[in-house]
């Protein structure tokens, strides 16, 4: 499937940049027009975490004018093997504040646009019309369908990742008469719902921070959203645009799978209200972080279901350690007089872990946020290395 250019070309390249984008020069598929096409693009991506790194690295150095990067987070040490447009000296600083630095130290010619909020149903319109392309590297399924929706709405490019341990997978997402015309699928070209057409259900899907991601991993996934964006704004190639790219490192194994467009009319989009008994974490009984600091000092059961390393890294003194998959096989080990306060790095485990306790009579609570929000409380931890 070939596809138009996205973007207009913008003006001539400087002496500078035309030395500095001279092997982009060479490709009879790029060359000065494609180039001033990515000297007029203006690509966002959601996320300058594991997937936004590496894409809006090659996309600044492949000279995209403007990116836009739009995150509510700061840089956490815990990001920095797989983060790799952060480094430790970026530690604190909000990840929006780190990406435009390192961006505009490598490509002093592009502009870098920081969004320091979350996405929202209110804002989510005025950011997205700002650009031509939309790049996904969200790690939830709340962010997704909202940026599905918007995209579709809108008729902007989404290119699509997503990562979960080994494996990761890429796609492009177009929708409206405007994709059609550029070369997607008839009558109205593709969206993430014609492949996922809902999010699963709570905790069926654990999410990296819960189960972990091979630092490189990312890198791999990011750089083919990189080069899907500049296949999309040069109009070469054949973009994934109604294909899914599957990575399994493991095997080192790399596939692609077609996937069709569904019947119109499109369903209605996603609300946030609708969205979230799929995406949060089960309801249970839970407690805030302050009032866990008080009864805690009280002496209450405490139980840590995160895994042996996080444990090793950072715990709570005093605390019981049972890992989540054995907890949930054998939820007894948790039995007891005194009620429980369970938790897990930011408090998506510990919720299954008291679902699973409770289902037998076990009177569990969440500690909501987990050790993510204890730390960031200022409480103190302890670690064997």
């Amino acid at each position: 499937m070939f596809m138009l250019p996205l973007v207009e070309p913008g003006a001539p390249l400087t002496p500078e940049q035309t030395v500095r984008y001279s092997r982009h020069l060479m490709l009879e598929e790029i060359g000065d027009l494609g180039q001033r096409r990515l000297k007029n693009a203006r690509v966002l991506a959601i996320g300058a975490g594991g997937l936004g790194s590496p894409s809006l690295l090659y996309l600044a150095a492949a000279g995209v004018g403007t990116l836009g990067v739009i995150d509510d987070d700061l840089v956490d040490r815990s990001n920095l093997h797989r983060q790799v447009l952060h480094t430790d000296t970026s530690v604190g600083i909000p990840k929006t504040e780190s990406a435009a630095n390192a961006l505009t130290e490598l490509n002093p010619d592009i502009t870098v646009n920081q969004h320091r909020e979350r996405l929202t149903e209110e804002n989510i319109d005025s950011i997205f019309s700002q650009y031509d392309v939309i790049m996904d590297g969200t790690d939830n399924f709340q962010t997704r369908y909202l940026v599905e929706s918007a995209c579709t709405r809108l008729g902007i490019p989404e290119v699509w990742g997503s990562i979960l341990k080994f494996n990761g997978q890429v796609s492009v997402f177009w929708t409206g008469e405007r994709a059609v015309a550029a070369g997607a699928p008839a009558p109205d070209g593709v969206s993430l719902r014609d492949l996922f057409p809902s999010p699963p259900p709570a905790g069926e899907v654990p999410a990296c921070g819960d189960v972990g991601v091979l630092g490189s991993l990312p890198g791999q996934v990011g750089t083919i959203m990189a080069t899907e964006a500049v296949k999309l704004i040069c109009g070469i190639g054949e973009p994934l645009v109604g294909r899914v790219m599957v990575i399994d490192t493991l095997k080192a194994e790399t596939f692609t799978v077609p996937f069709a467009p569904r019947p119109l009319p499109r369903p209605e989009p996603f609300t946030a209200e609708e969205l979230l008994p799929y995406c949060s974490a089960p309801k249970v009984p839970e407690i805030d972080i302050v009032e866990f600091e008080r009864l805690r000092s009280e002496g209450v059961r405490v139980l840590d279901v995160r895994e042996d390393s996080e444990r090793e890294a950072a715990y709570l003194p005093g605390s019981e350690h049972v890992v989540l998959s054995e907890l949930l096989e054998r939820p007894e080990l948790a039995a007891g007089e005194q009620p429980v306060y369970v938790h897990c790095k930011a408090g998506a485990r510990s919720a299954r872990a008291v679902t699973a306790l409770r289902a037998i009579g076990i009177q569990g609570i969440n500690v909501a946020g987990g050790l993510d929000a204890w730390q960031a409380a200022g409480f103190s931890v302890e670690g064997t290395k």
